[in-house]
């Protein structure tokens, strides 16, 4: 019983192809700046977004930080919901040895023994229950479609607080009756998985301890009706969330000027170091007198996206335009740094033993899901790196000694062996080359993701060392491609006004520099 054909409320409309152009729109301040470099001589771009300012900072008051946070709070809230398909609204649960949860659990108990006393009592005092169905009228009408004016009627009559106050007067309300028309009634309305909860309401003999059921169930169902409405939302809000979120953070930015501080600073670090890899050409004498080379700003942007792979999470606050998803990207980064590992594992190995073991899928295959289990949870502060890769390697040296048995060749000798758990062990040093040339190969993996268009056609190809990972990796890489795409749809304005600025004034430096001497 889907909630009383609740279903018919929200559309659920498909997003059209049109939707798709929104990109361009979006982008569109890039493309011009890639079309004509004279772009960065307006003064086109938003005050609010300028990287630098030489006015003095606006005093913001208590209103407007309070607008901004219920701003951040809706833009967070329906970017996850339109993004995530598994959220879903869950009820508080207070740990029953807090003080929040005793404290909940005492001025629950104390109300419902007020409630039992006061019915309890000679003569019986109706006011604190009258008011209770009253309550429990207003939410089962919230269940209601519009067209439901039958069941709102029969409703509103039955649980009428007036004629109900009037029988109190004279001794004539049947409490039972109104509960068990209650408990009936939201039969009806309630979706499929409450049907045991309600029918555990219809076995309760108490009044009280009934009525305290009903309010729990009544709470269950209302969780309920506010997921099924997520659910159906999320198509339409889909189909909106780029102008949405674009609108909502540009109101957050005329409220605090200073909310694409962060942003600035992420995107002129990888400014600096493509102007920074240009510097000698443009330095040279023969360059002197030659125009700047092009800078891509989606070449700037795209190098941005990849510094938040190998992000610190814990110690560095992410750029404003992405704290929506800093959760999902700090997971995949998470998830990414473990596949790292699994790879290195897997080449060591190949590059020791894997003459021997040619040729038995099987045991690699075995080796990465052991890696895998012993991985897991490296990215807490308590996780032990160099103790989870011996075990590894010694588990390794076991897989690999049974499996040589197996097909009746010699062992690995106890050189080998420490050999090869002594390598693995290498992988925590820093600068391991081995780390080093798998962590650039998934670089230039997901940066090959970055130039594809959305959606990709086809998966560009998995570097050599990768094959071990290429399932799992192709996986993290649409999630991470899927996010940076729509960020770029939602925040593209943004960011090429920040462009305009930062490489207009850098490139003015360089060309500075480069009409000095050099020694």
């Amino acid at each position: 019983m889907p909630l009383n054909g609740a279903k018919q409320c929200v559309g659920e409309d498909q997003p059209s192809d049109s939707e798709s152009s929104r990109f361009s729109e979006s982008m569109a301040s890039l493309s011009d700046y890639e079309s004509s470099r004279q772009s960065f001589t307006s003064d086109s771009s938003s005050k609010s977004s300028s990287p630098a300012s030489t006015s003095p900072p606006r005093v913001v008051t208590f209103d407007e930080v309070m607008a901004t946070a219920r701003n951040l709070s809706n833009m967070t809230l329906a970017h996850e919901i339109a993004v995530n398909e598994n959220f879903q609204l869950k009820q508080d649960a207070l740990p029953e040895n807090s003080l929040a949860g005793r404290v909940k659990n005492i001025v629950h108990k104390a109300f419902w023994d007020v409630l039992e006393s006061e019915l309890n009592a000679e003569p019986p005092e109706y006011e604190h229950a009258i008011k209770l169905f009253e309550e429990i009228r207003e939410i089962l009408l919230s269940f209601l479609t519009p067209g439901a004016n039958r069941l709102r009627n029969q409703i509103c009559e039955v649980l009428d607080t007036d004629l109900i106050r009037q029988q109190a007067e004279h001794g004539a309300v049947d409490i039972r009756g109104l509960a068990a028309y209650i408990i009936n009634m939201m039969g009806k309305l309630c979706a499929p998985v409450r049907d045991d909860d309600v029918r555990e309401l219809k076995a309760t003999g108490d009044v009280v301890e009934g009525l305290r059921q009903i309010f729990h169930v009544l709470d269950l169902m209302m969780m309920d009706m506010a997921n099924f409405t997520i659910r159906n939302l999320r198509p339409h809000l889909q189909r909106q969330l780029v102008e949405y979120e674009r609108t909502k953070f540009q109101e957050i930015l005329e409220e605090t000027p200073s909310a694409l501080d962060q942003t600035t600073e992420w995107i002129k670090e990888s400014v600096n170091e493509e102007l920074l890899s240009l510097s000698e050409t443009a330095l040279t004498p023969r360059a002197e007198n030659s125009s700047m080379p092009n800078l891509s700003p989606r070449l700037v942007l795209n190098n941005s996206y990849l510094k938040l792979l190998q992000w610190d999470y814990q110690k560095k606050d992410l750029p404003e335009t992405l704290m929506t998803d800093g959760a999902r990207l700090q997971e995949l980064t998470e998830k990414l740094n473990q596949l790292k590992i699994i790879a290195c594992l897997s080449l060591i190995t190949n590059n020791m033993v894997g003459a021997l073991t040619e040729g038995l899928p099987e045991l690699a295959n075995r080796l990465k899901r052991i890696s895998a289990v012993l991985l897991e949870g490296m990215s807490k502060e308590t996780f032990n790196l160099k103790e989870a890769l011996n075990s590894i390697g010694v588990q390794t040296c076991v897989e690999v000694n049974k499996a040589l048995a197996e097909r009746g060749l010699p062992t690995l000798t106890a050189e080998v062996q420490a050999n090869l758990v002594g390598q693995f062990l290498s992988l925590k040093e820093e600068n391991n080359p081995i780390w080093s040339l798998i962590d650039k190969r998934i670089q230039l993996y997901m940066k090959s993701l970055l130039s594809l268009p959305s959606p990709p056609r086809s998966m560009p190809p998995i570097p050599g060392g990768l094959a071990v990972i290429q399932q799992e990796l192709e996986v993290l890489g649409a999630q991470y491609a899927n996010i940076v795409n729509l960020n770029i749809q939602v925040y593209g304005p943004f960011y090429a006004n920040i462009l305009r600025k930062l490489l207009f004034s850098e490139e003015a430096g360089v060309k500075a520099d480069a009409s000095l001497p050099t020694n």
